[in-house]
């Protein structure tokens, strides 16, 4: 039996969310409602990443309005897709008629329904991240699919560990050379690995896996702590191996609140920047979305407006500026005794900046920690890291769960998204933090709430 052709009806939370996103659908049919327009519309003086996919997407309608006529519809490119703007329907199929036409879901409803009614021997599928009007229209017999460029959920995202069964043989070995070849097993660059004695799996050894090498090796560690910070489980064992590996030039760290992600950011960032004197200058910053109720505008300069984005940072620095000379490791460095953060930053080894002016820098010898990047989009992510130039470090960690910008979920936030395409780069490094450290409370809290 042959399979119906697809016609695909983009809301414009899609849009705003991705301007490409009608490029992606391969030879299929793509239709825009008239109104979608008009939604899109509002959105294009804002200065934000929301505002500049409703300029560019306008921009491409009017590239593909100069080459045909977009009521018939105008090829997206080569490889096919048709796309056309949809007129608010005439004849309302009675269906909906009970519906309030004048908001824009049932406008965008309608207008779907009616495709429907006119294209019988093809499927008509509504994209939309707006998931009441994903239900509205299974009510109406509407089929419709959130947009998912990853194709991938939260709970199948890499997590840049894996358990792997040998003999005990294997382990004493690793244990002796500090690194194993194992030819009959595929590891994936810098994936982490967990050798686990198939007879007592109490009896393990823990490395990472070395592409050139094609060996799993030891993990970097320090007896003495960095910066008097000390891994308390294997998870930030791993994540302390690749931030201080100066070849892994791309780290991503996903893990809930408290498993220390920023902490072990910053103290890597301080050791590699401030005692080895690898990188020139550590640059923290971390989109600006509020928790609930925003309070409005913040007076003062830069500084002062950033001051409360930023305190999570200042907080962590502090705590390590804190704990005492006499824990730190013992190595030549630029730092006296008592420094604190705020005096690394008048003195400019340490940058604490917002991302909105970061377009069109090229940022060389920096390492950059990029805070709470969940609430990044791909397109957002993919120009920060664009950004780094010679011998630059990219950090970036979050919390997929916990997500405050209302045009990126928990699969297709920009963090997700690195984590999924970079899995096998060989610069890049990827774990997954599941065991919170931050206090007893908080890991109950963050357990059972």
């Amino acid at each position: 039996m042959k399979k119906k052709q697809k016609i695909f009806a983009f809301d414009a939370n899609v849009i705003l969310s991705d301007a490409q996103c009608f490029t992606k659908f391969g030879p299929s049919r793509i239709v825009v409602p008239m109104i979608v327009l008009e939604e899109i519309d509002k959105f294009k003086h804002e200065m934000t990443e929301t505002g500049r996919n409703a300029r560019h997407f306008s921009r491409a309608m009017d590239g593909l309005r100069k080459k045909g006529d977009l009521a018939k519809g105008v090829m997206v490119s080569d490889q096919g897709g048709l796309l056309s703007i949809e007129l608010f329907p005439d004849d309302i199929p009675s269906s909906v008629n009970f519906l309030d036409i004048s908001k824009a879901d049932n406008q965008i409803l309608t207008t779907c329904l009616a495709l429907q009614k006119t294209n019988p021997k093809q499927e008509v599928i509504l994209i939309t991240k707006d998931i009441n009007l994903r239900v509205k229209a299974d009510a109406l017999g509407l089929p419709s699919e959130d947009y998912d460029p990853l194709h991938v959920t939260i709970e199948e995202l890499y997590s840049g560990v894996r358990y792997f069964d040998v003999s005990e043989e294997i382990v004493d070995t690793f244990y002796t050379e500090k690194k194993v070849k194992i030819p009959e097993a595929t590891f994936g660059a810098n994936q982490y690995i967990i050798l686990r004695n198939i007879e007592n799996p109490s009896h393990t050894a823990i490395g990472r896996y070395h592409e050139e090498q094609e060996a799993i090796v030891s993990l970097i560690s320090s007896s003495e702590g960095i910066w008097g910070i000390h891994p308390k489980n294997v998870e930030q064992s791993f994540a302390f191996d690749m931030l201080m590996d100066e070849s892994i030039q791309l780290v991503t760290m996903v893990g809930k609140a408290g498993t220390g992600k920023t902490l072990l950011a910053i103290a890597a960032g301080l050791a590699l920047t401030l005692d080895d004197g690898i990188y020139k200058k550590m640059l923290v910053s971390r989109p600006i979305f509020p928790l609930g109720r925003d309070i409005g505008y913040l007076p003062g300069e830069i500084e002062e407006k950033l001051n409360p984005w930023m305190q999570p940072i200042f907080d962590n620095l502090d705590f390590i500026l804190s704990m005492g000379t006499e824990r730190f490791i013992h190595r030549p460095t630029k730092r006296t005794p008592g420094r604190g953060s705020q005096e690394l930053i008048t003195q400019g080894l340490i940058a604490i900046e917002p991302l909105t002016y970061i377009r069109g820098r090229s940022i060389p010898q920096q390492y950059i920690i990029i805070d709470e990047a969940q609430n990044l989009t791909p397109h957002e992510i993919k120009t920060i890291i664009t950004r780094a130039g010679e011998n630059t470090k990219i950090v970036l960690t979050g919390d997929c769960y916990q997500i405050d910008n209302p045009y990126v979920d928990s699969a297709n936030n920009g963090l997700a998204y690195v984590v999924e395409r970079f899995k096998n780069q060989r610069i890049a490094g990827h774990v997954t933090l599941q065991k919170g450290e931050r206090s007893t409370l908080s890991e109950i809290a963050t357990q059972l709430l």
